[in-house]
């Protein structure tokens, strides 16, 4: 099997730092493919300049956890607050969207929301992932492939981060993310959408440096493996509030590096994007 490599960065809409950072990276390094938060503050910024762009592939970052909401608070109260923002808490979340029928009815219809409003947004759908990867969750994972199979969907992350490449201790955290996914592999294959065999960013999230990203390379393994990053331009008070140890312009350094590049190159690792159909 041969190496081949999709580089990709979240948050996309979430800040006009964000968005630049994504920018930039795309004009001026490896970065190919972005994931828009459809409800972000910085939502109509990011698709403005992605019409500027047009090799930079789009998808949908469903947001069901940590931001803001498509559809207004008092058509899903029981999602989000007054203002129209998900919760943090992930454990309770899983609980409520697995257990709860009226919170199911709301999730769907958000989830369709969202869909609707990339499509409404004139760039063609590429690919969906989900914020914090809740799309692990199978309640919000079969929601998201039936809604984005209703938009065009042909493709999802699976976050699979093999341990190996890493070079570092393997932990009981990681070891049972890993068993989550082979439910979400399952129920992409079913619906016929393409997914990577490996993804990288998730142990490293918000510090994939350049010396990581050198050590990576080498040990990459064969097939197609997904790294994605959260680049931006510069702080600003959002990403202090929501991410206050992430080394935003470090990524985005790292996306740009000629390094990088040529250490991916010397591995044999073909760049590519998600396939076309």
């Amino acid at each position: 099997m041969s190496r081949r490599v999709l580089i990709s960065a979240d948050d996309f809409g979430l800040s006009l730092a964000v968005n630049e950072g994504i920018e930039q990276a795309h004009r001026d390094g490896l970065l190919s493919t972005a994931s828009l938060m459809v409800a972000g503050g910085a939502a109509a910024d990011a698709v403005e300049r992605a019409r500027r762009m047009p090799n930079l592939r789009v998808g949908l970052h469903l947001v069901v956890i940590e931001g803001p909401a498509v559809l207004r608070p008092a058509q899903i109260p029981r999602l989000v607050d007054r203002q129209g923002v998900f919760p943090s808490d992930q454990l309770s979340l899983g609980l409520r969207y697995f257990f709860r029928p009226d919170v199911r009815r709301q999730l769907a219809r958000e989830i369709e929301a969202q869909f609707a409003a990339f499509a409404a947004s004139g760039l063609r759908l590429d690919h969906a992932n989900a914020h914090k990867h809740m799309h692990l969750h199978p309640t919000v994972g079969a929601m998201m492939i039936r809604a984005g199979r209703r938009h065009g969907l042909r493709a999802i992350r699976i976050p699979c981060e093999p341990p190996g490449p890493l070079q570092e201790p393997d932990t009981a955290g990681a070891r049972a993310l890993r068993a989550w996914t082979r439910l979400l592999r399952r129920q992409a294959r079913r619906a016929g959408l393409a997914t990577n065999d490996s993804c990288f960013g998730l142990a490293w999230s918000g510090h994939m440096t350049e010396a990581r990203l050198l050590r990576l390379a080498a040990e990459l393994p064969d097939g197609f493996s997904e790294i994605y990053f959260h680049p931006a331009a510069g702080r600003d008070a959002l990403l202090d509030t929501l991410m206050p140890d992430y080394e935003h312009e470090a990524e985005l350094a790292t996306l740009c590096s000629a390094r990088v590049a040529r250490a991916l190159r010397e591995a044999g690792a073909a760049q590519v994007t998600w396939p076309d159909a």
